[in-house]
């Protein structure tokens, strides 16, 4: 016999079972047999039919429980006064054929082909069936299957070269001693022989570390005869679903499962299965101990002895929460079918009359997310123009014309699109249009803040209401029979007309006239907020220059600045520099940066600013520390501004030709400054720091003292200059840096100007910029 055991010659869908071997005495009663069993073996499955081809004495289908029937083990049910074998189920019969039943245990054991370890036939008085034949519970005992099945299957393992196959046994009675017909349970499960050593202890040992329980399905037997009809044996797995232990189940009625969910009609099917002592099936919802719930499959049968008499039933339960949740959200969504089928079925009438209404709204709705998305994506009233245009052509007209008025009613601004191009022709209309006849559609709606509709235009129609030849002449060539002309009103101020022509398809409907009108309050809306923000931003940003110093002529010094204005929104930003020649003959220079975007900032700037200047013009002490320390406790002492970060130097000329010059430099939370060498390469003045101007009136300045060789620049700078989202300062300083350096030896200050704004801004903050080179 080969080492190598087939893997299929017991049934293929036998489950993972495996049962815990080690070493203990035997059970000597029933109800240790039964707690045995239970930590071996696992009944997964059942089914109450019985076994179709097999032959049993009359009664013997009732003596194996119904639910056991298809169980994917194989199960025996043994006559222990006869050592018979009463009952097969389907995976028995496929182990020893088609067998006449009732047969001896010893021929059985024969033609399923079963022998020991050792390959030694089972037909002893020794072997695990004769041991369950004679009462006593069979904790495991692994047997081989040999060789030689007659099923196709097995015939196809034995040509793979799988000569046979491990089965582990365990039995227990289902009766006890004196109550009649004595009962016998035996059980076969496959196991995976694994590498076989040729240490037989060691082998055995390895196939029960091997072995698996199946726990998937909770297996019990009840005692009928026991008042209350108690539980007298559960399976592991009993206490995998329902929490509780078996100590804490046997000698209990099963009802402690049930919860005030239960339904009780259920229950009474349950109960009346027992009372007709008859198999019975039913889904109910029980309770774990920890309080939840789970519902559960329950399959129960009784168990008769030799004279008919009740002796136990036994139940498989399954947890099919699960399922129960997919089978109600199942009916629910085909009930939900059903009722959605029924109302499609009465509103198709009104629904294929609405069918048109309902694609223009759908149409109109696309339009107006679509023109509020492009509208207000831009501040800039040109490509606003251009936008709404190309929302009008051609889904809405052939070609259209927007004329723009100020609060006058001059016209200030027009736009046009045809969807053929046709430049020329609406180059004449819009030269033309600086002066609108007072009959023309347009300057009619723009005087009404109404609609205009003018159908049916013929070359009278059009001499009439524009007069001009050329005008006449170039509509003529664009094509126009209709024209609708709605305003342009936001914020109750007529800002333009658009007007909308077809060539040939058509007047516009009352739908389309609504249409328009709500395209044209959109756009109108959006070109008063552009137009708000360009006044805004035009005031803020001509205050912020105005308080910005025009850089004086210091001998010695060759300077140059930079200034660039948030671009994105109307707010302005406290940015600010200044260059001053100071009375004893130093240099001073300063930018800074007060915190806030709006116009606010700017005027704190401007005061920041003459603060400033006045402390160093007089300074008692003109060490930039000191001075930015007077600054601060004048700036929070006068409510100047809130916070803003500045960085003060002073330059001293060289005290002898060839000499450097001495720089003194304070930092309040400022950028620090860049000096670049002669040579072009760039370094941080970055050896002092301090507080922002605001914080802490008695902080302590330090300053930092720098020599500069003639032919130097220092280059200071805000913020606006070197963040971006998503990018750390430190990388903007390191850009920045990069820029200036790439720049010639002999560059001067206005040209590293334009080197250091020729990255990528930001656009969402001032940036001011102050480079003196040091002669």
């Amino acid at each position: 016999m080969s080492d190598r055991a087939s893997t299929s010659s017991v049934p293929a869908r036998a489950v993972e079972a495996a049962v815990e071997l080690a070493a203990r005495p035997a059970a000597s009663t029933l109800v240790d047999a039964e707690r045995e069993l239970g930590q071996q073996a696992g009944i997964v499955t059942a089914a109450s039919a019985a076994v179709s081809g097999s032959t049993s004495p009359a009664g013997a289908h009732a003596v194996l429980p119904g639910v056991l029937a298809d169980v994917p083990v194989a199960v025996l049910v043994i006559d222990q006064e006869a050592g018979a074998v009463m009952y097969a189920n389907v995976a028995a019969v496929e182990l020893a054929g088609n067998i006449t039943l009732p047969v001896d245990i010893d021929t059985w054991g024969a033609a399923a082909g079963l022998t020991d370890l050792s390959g030694a036939p089972l037909a002893s008085t020794t072997g695990p069936l004769s041991l369950v034949a004679q009462g006593r519970p069979l904790t495991g005992e692994a047997v081989r299957l040999a060789p030689g099945r007659s099923t196709e299957r097995e015939r196809a393992d034995a040509d793979d070269g799988q000569d046979d196959q491990l089965l582990w046994v365990t039995g227990f009675p289902l009766t006890q001693v004196g109550s009649g017909q004595q009962l016998a349970l035996v059980v076969f499960m496959q196991l995976d022989p694994a590498d076989e050593t040729s240490d037989p202890a060691a082998y055995l040992q390895a196939l029960r570390e091997r072995a698996v329980i199946a726990t998937d399905i909770t297996f019990t037997i009840t005692d009928p005869r026991e008042p209350d009809h108690p539980l007298v044996w559960v399976n592991p797995s009993f206490t995998r679903v329902t929490g509780y232990e078996a100590d804490e189940a046997i000698g209990r009625n099963c009802r402690f499962l049930q919860g005030p969910a239960t339904d009780p009609a259920v229950v009474a099917g349950i109960r009346a299965a027992i009372e007709e002592r008859r198999p019975h099936t039913a889904t109910l919802l029980n309770y774990r101990k920890d309080g939840t719930a789970f519902w559960n499959q329950l399959s129960i049968s009784p168990v008769f002895d030799g004279n008919s008499d009740l002796v136990s039933f036994v139940g498989v339960q399954i947890d099919v929460t699960e399922r129960v949740r997919v089978e109600h959200d199942r009916e629910s969504a085909f009930a939900a079918e059903q009722a959605a089928r029924q109302d499609a079925e009465l509103a198709r009438a009104v629904a294929e009359r609405a069918r048109a209404d309902a694609e223009r709204a759908q149409s109109r709705l696309a339009l107006m997310a679509e023109a509020t998305s492009a509208l207000i994506a831009t501040l800039d009233m040109t490509e606003l123009l251009d936008r709404l245009a190309g929302l009008c052509v051609p889904r809405l007209a052939d070609w259209v014309f927007l004329t723009l008025v100020d609060q006058y009613g001059q016209v200030r601004e027009t736009a046009a699109r045809h969807r053929d191009g046709r430049e020329s022709d609406l180059e004449v209309i819009a030269r033309h249009s600086r002066h609108l006849p007072p009959r023309s559609p347009s300057r009619r709606t723009i005087a009404s803040a109404r609609p205009v509709l003018l159908e049916d235009i013929t070359p009278d129609v059009l001499r009439d209401v524009i007069g001009d030849p050329e005008v006449v002449a170039a509509f003529q060539r664009l094509g126009g029979t209709t024209t609708l002309t709605v305003p342009m009103v936001a914020r109750r101020r007529t800002l333009g007309a658009l007007a909308l022509v077809r060539a040939d398809a058509g007047t516009f409907t009352r739908e389309e006239i609504d249409l328009a009108e709500d395209l044209a309050a959109r756009a109108a809306l959006a070109m008063d907020n552009v137009r708000l923000y360009q006044q805004e931003h035009t005031v803020a940003d001509t205050l912020q220059r105005s308080l910005l110093p025009v850089l004086p002529e210091i001998p010695g010094i060759e300077s140059a600045a930079h200034y660039v204005s948030a671009s994105t929104a109307a707010e302005v930003g406290g940015d600010f520099y200044d260059l001053l020649q100071l009375p004893d003959g130093s240099v001073g220079m300063a930018i800074g940066d007060v915190v806030g975007h709006d116009v606010a900032a700017a005027a704190a700037m401007g005061h920041l600013r003459g603060v400033l200047r006045a402390v160093v013009w007089e300074a008692v002490d003109g060490d930039p520390g000191s001075v930015l320390a007077r600054v601060d406790r004048l700036v929070q002492g006068l409510q100047v501004a809130s916070l803003a970060t500045m960085v003060y130097a002073r330059a001293e000329r060289p005290a002898r030709a060839g000499a450097p010059w001495r720089v003194h430099v304070a930092n309040a939370g400022h950028p620090p400054l860049l000096l670049r060498a002669p040579s072009g390469a760039v370094r941080l003045v970055d050896g002092v720091t301090g507080l922002l101007v605001g914080v802490d009136v008695t902080a302590h300045r330090e300053t930092l003292t720098v020599e500069v060789p003639s032919g130097s620049t220092l280059i200071a700078y805000t913020d606006g200059l070197i963040e971006r989202p998503g990018l750390d300062l430190d990388q903007g300083i390191v850009e920045l840096c990069a820029r200036i350096a790439a720049t010639a030896p002999d560059t001067g200050p206005r040209a590293l100007c334009d080197a250091a704004v020729s990255g990528a801004l930001d656009h969402r903050d001032d940036v001011a910029l102050l480079a003196v080179r040091f002669g």
